[in-house]
């Protein structure tokens, strides 16, 4: 069998996986598949915020052009980051079969209606787990959730407050993690005293890559003519200088454990005593939410930081959202406010801007992480949805979506509109700024292709 050739893509890579970009050589020219142009470079990190009880759409939707949006009062908040934000309009989300809250946080990531097969849960993988099989971290994936459960599921996960499911035949659903401390603990406890250690060490590795590399360079440098040998070698030694000027700098200060702030007036597992109706209230525990949320989202962004895990999703509540806003004085629970008590635009719109102001603080967070020349938001894709659109209705259709970061080449700062095309396209581009390459996720009868103009 004859050996294939280099192309321009061509990496010299080590036992351990380590590699470098080789130059151009003279070796690459001719062939047509040589000449193709290297792909922009992929997204590194995925993270998805699931937003609860859909929108006031007049009050979300932008005025302006496609590349100057004037943000809506809803929106206004997340102004200062504007330039990091895709508004995507006019996605149905048509996967979310039945019109009720259930629905359509199983079909959000899943792109999948609700299956009586599978417990009334997704019958495929959420688009994040795939995401996670793909970009390979110590932590596959990591699913957080505040004031969870609540209502009817009285504590527990069922199809009212399940976003994610595996990429493994059965697609069980994953529970998220709901308690503060002990997560900050699994994550942060023993961080102090080995950060630094770890951070030299990842900067070591950084300094020798060419250390890993085997005898592959001896066998390509074989293939080579005396020309393209000098350009090889030149190349290799303009790496080694920028590894010895690495030796210069410190560690990397981006990776350090957030402060554990004081929750002992929130309780995670008040769930378990909730009723159906939302009539139990926790007071002290809802007064609570925005601080936890942040530290939440602190711990979220420092997992990406740290390249614990690439992959996070976190929930702010599940679909019911039986729990008050003392902090927007609003006494009643969100979903008192979408219909139980009839619709109320103006305090759904009042949530929703809310929830947007913690969205910013997502941003601004992770945009102030610096990776390396650039931000942990320029290497993202910050996914935030709801599980519909039209509170009173349930309606699925003109769905409330945002991206944020560059991660893939998104092109941000920009309105897009879509004229009724199904989420699940959606979900395929969000895989393939991945360099996932496949043109349908989910169910197919709900897919017609990747959308156009994200990048």
């Amino acid at each position: 069998m004859s050996r294939s050739q280099p192309t321009r893509r061509t990496f010299l890579r080590g036992a351990t996986g380590v590699a470098i970009a080789l130059p151009w050589l003279d070796f690459f020219h001719g062939a047509k598949a040589r000449a193709q142009a290297t792909p922009a470079t992929t997204a590194q990190r995925f993270v998805a915020v699931f937003n609860p009880g859909g929108t006031v759409l007049e009050k979300w939707r932008p005025t302006g052009t496609e590349d100057a949006p004037v943000l809506s009062p809803i929106l206004a908040p997340l102004e200062p980051i504007k330039q990091k934000l895709l508004i995507l309009d006019g996605l149905d989300m048509k996967s979310a079969i039945g019109g009720i809250h259930e629905e359509g946080i199983v079909a959000l990531l899943s792109g999948t209606p609700l299956s009586e097969a599978h417990r009334r849960y997704a019958s495929g993988p959420s688009v994040d787990q795939v995401i996670a099989d793909k970009l390979k971290k110590p932590r596959r994936s990591m699913e957080l959730a505040i004031r969870w459960a609540t209502g009817k599921s009285h504590g527990l996960i069922n199809s009212n407050n399940c976003l994610n499911f595996e990429n493994a035949p059965g697609f069980k659903p994953i529970p998220p993690r709901i308690d503060p401390v002990e997560i900050w603990n699994d994550l942060f406890k023993t961080q102090g005293a080995t950060q630094t250690n770890e951070a030299r060490a990842r900067l070591v590795r950084k300094r020798s890559v060419l250390d890993f590399l085997d005898r592959r360079y001896a066998t390509l440098a074989a293939q080579l003519g005396a020309e393209d040998r000098a350009k090889l070698e030149q190349h290799l030694t303009k790496i080694r200088e920028i590894e010895r000027t690495l030796e210069e700098l410190p560690a990397t200060t981006s990776c350090k454990a957030p402060e554990l702030i004081d929750t002992s007036d929130y309780n995670p597992h008040t769930g378990l005593n909730s009723s159906d109706d939302g009539s139990v209230r926790d007071n002290s525990t809802d007064r609570a939410i925005p601080k936890v949320g942040m530290l939440m989202m602190d711990m979220l962004v420092m997992a990406l930081a740290c390249d614990m895990t690439a992959v996070c999703t976190l929930q702010w509540t599940d679909t019911e959202a039986k729990h008050t806003f003392p902090w927007l004085n609003l006494s009643e629970h969100h979903h008192y406010y979408q219909h139980d008590g009839g619709f109320r635009p103006a305090e759904c719109q009042k949530i929703c801007t809310w929830y947007s102001e913690m969205n910013l603080y997502l941003l601004q967070a992770m945009a102030a992480v610096d990776m390396g020349g650039h931000t942990l938001l320029d290497e993202s894709v910050v996914f935030f949805g709801s599980e519909l659109q039209e509170p009173p209705s349930h309606k699925c259709t003109n769905m409330p979506f945002l991206l944020a970061g560059n991660g893939g080449g998104l092109r941000t700062g920009r309105w897009l509109r879509f004229n009724n095309q199904p989420h699940n396209n959606l979900l395929v581009s969000l895989l393939n700024l991945f360099g996932d390459d496949r043109s349908t996720f989910g169910d197919p009868k709900y897919c017609t292709g990747p959308l156009t103009g994200l990048t």
